[in-house]
């Protein structure tokens, strides 16, 4: 398990930083976990399996989910 900062939660996800918070706050992208003070970080499995959930959403509006 490892803990991502938001750098890379940009990168993976391609999404804009002020898009990750606009999602935090409709309680539809992963928490992010507290680290200290002033900084947090992100579980990157939770994040990895919101990209899986995004493109089976997706496929299942394709018709393609198996």
């Amino acid at each position: 398990m490892r803990i991502i900062k938001l750098t890379e939660v940009i990168r993976i996800t391609g999404l804009s930083r002020s898009s990750i918070y606009r999602k935090l706050n409709e309680k539809s992208f992963p928490a992010p976990v507290p680290l200290g003070h002033k900084a947090v970080g992100w579980v990157e499995d939770e994040v990895l399996q919101w990209i899986l959930e995004r493109i089976a959403l997706r496929d299942e509006k394709q018709g393609l989910s198996q």
